[in-house]
């Protein structure tokens, strides 16, 4: 597949990224001002549980049908009757549990609560299979408008529920809206619909491929998400806010430039993948790009964090900012997760991805037992530590499969943190002149955005010229 062509559905996926995450950006402002921390701490334990149950939504079909090279209506078709077979039971599960998780938790309201926002359990189902043929043909425009429609309709939903005095229902109907009108929209722009067909040979023949990434998707979303169930257990709901609050601002911007280089990335590996050294040339310039805008991001927003958490959300979210900054150097080495691990699903070695993740999640529930007896920021700082090896550890089997080493991965980045920590030096010495809260933050983006790309151009910085480059092709059409 040429440059221009993965460029391209990159671009796309990234706009729909970047277009939902500003909507919900704007929302998540204006609710932090109307609602409570505690609200917000409802919501975020309870997410928790549907992010595990959204892992089995998929069951590992929807990678396993990307990474299947001869995939057809049948494998599509008993795929989607499967997954819906699976939606309904774990909504079943969770409406049976809802009660006794309020109880465990010592919160009455998370029952009813609960068995409303698993909704989106079933509808997501309803659109896993969609997203996979989206995925697999490269048709990442869908994305756009599917994501944007729902986003848009949840907001204005969310804002309007949220003024007249809903508290934590209006980020309940915001979301289940959101999945509601996503799924809606994908629908009608896609035109693949199942056909009644169904081969139990064919489920279990993807599932011998997929049920790994199920297992390791799941030991993943449960371990990222533990801290959290702990957090609202051990402490309080507001505690729990704060760490939340903490996470999303700088997983808004991560998130955009991670599943838009995930969804791209895997689907072009996987049409490759007898070719080991397109893939190293492809898993090289996913790490080095990425981690040339993702770098300057979180290190200009971790300089930035207080005075952006004073103006955006006002004083009484100003404990989210420790958070902020460890999670801001924590997501900055994302892209060498993201790129190895694709590298090796597309190689179709999910047993070793399998065995990647227990390593890890063993080695991080040491770290995370060890140290969730000293606080919520204690549990963030362990967070940042094992995700620093968890890094090491994923690159380890491109040594042998591709030859590309974690010390190469390392010297490929190294000029863009660089350049990204001399730029918050300067961003951070503003703060000091003493201009107005508005003033100042406004003078740190923008010096901060001019001092980066004038590094990248005094020295000649390979990322910067290769996106200077593309952006060249795509304005006279090559």
């Amino acid at each position: 597949m040429k440059n221009n062509s993965i460029f391209s559905n990159f671009i796309w996926r990234f706009a729909e990224r970047c277009g939902a995450q500003a909507v919900n950006f704007i929302v998540s402002v204006i609710l932090a001002r109307l609602l409570l921390p505690s609200d917000y701490g409802t919501i975020a334990l309870l997410n928790v549980f549907i992010l595990i149950l959204n892992v089995f939504v998929d069951s590992g079909f929807g990678n396993a049908l990307i990474q299947k090279k001869d995939a057809d209506d049948l494998d599509f078709s008993s795929v989607f009757y499967c997954n819906m077979i699976i939606c309904l039971a774990l909504y079943g599960i969770m409406f049976v549990c809802s009660p006794l998780i309020a109880k465990f938790y010592k919160m009455p309201e998370l029952s009813m609560v609960m068995r409303v926002l698993s909704l989106t359990i079933v509808i997501s189902g309803l659109k896993n299979v969609q997203q996979a043929y989206v995925s697999r043909t490269m048709q990442f425009k869908r994305f756009f408008f599917s994501t944007l429609a729902g986003t848009i309709g949840a907001a204005v939903l969310g804002i309007i529920m949220a003024y007249r005095g809903f508290g934590v229902w209006a980020l309940v109907a915001q979301q289940v809206f959101n999945v509601f009108v996503d799924t809606c929209v994908l629908w009608v722009t896609v035109k693949w619909r199942p056909k009644l067909n169904f081969s139990i040979a064919r489920i279990k023949g993807l599932f011998s491929f997929g049920w790994k990434l199920l297992v390791s998707s799941l030991i993943d979303t449960i371990y990222n998400n533990l801290r959290q169930l702990i957090i609202g257990k051990k402490y309080s709901a507001d505690d729990l806010a704060y760490y939340n609050q903490g996470q999303k601002f700088p997983s808004l911007f991560v998130n955009n430039i991670n599943i838009s280089i995930d969804s791209v990335l895997f689907p072009t590996m996987s049409a490759v993948q007898e070719d080991k050294v397109h893939i190293k040339s492809m898993t090289r310039r996913a790490i080095t790009i990425s981690s040339y805008i993702m770098w300057p991001l979180m290190i200009g927003m971790a300089v930035v964090a207080e005075p952006l958490v004073r103006l955006i959300l006002t004083e009484k979210w100003l404990s989210c900012v420790p958070f902020l900054r460890i999670f801001c150097v924590t997501y900055a080495f994302w892209p060498i997760h993201t790129a190895n691990l694709n590298a090796i699903k597309a190689l179709g070695r999910s047993d070793l991805f399998l065995k990647l993740e227990v390593i890890k999640k063993l080695m991080g529930m040491a770290v995370l037992l060890a140290t969730m007896w000293f606080g919520p920021l204690v549990m963030a700082y362990s967070m940042l530590i094992t995700n620093t090896i968890s890094q090491i550890i994923n690159s380890w089997p491109n040594k042998k499969l591709l030859e590309y080493s974690y010390v190469e991965q390392l010297k490929d980045i190294f000029p863009s943190i660089i350049i990204s920590l001399i730029m918050g030096g300067f961003v951070w010495c503003i703060q000091f002149a003493g201009f107005y809260l508005v003033l100042t933050l406004v003078l740190q983006v923008v010096f901060g955005i001019i001092i980066y790309i004038g590094l990248s151009w005094v020295f000649k910085l390979d990322s910067f010229l290769y996106i200077l480059g593309l952006l060249g092709k795509k304005k006279t059409g090559i």
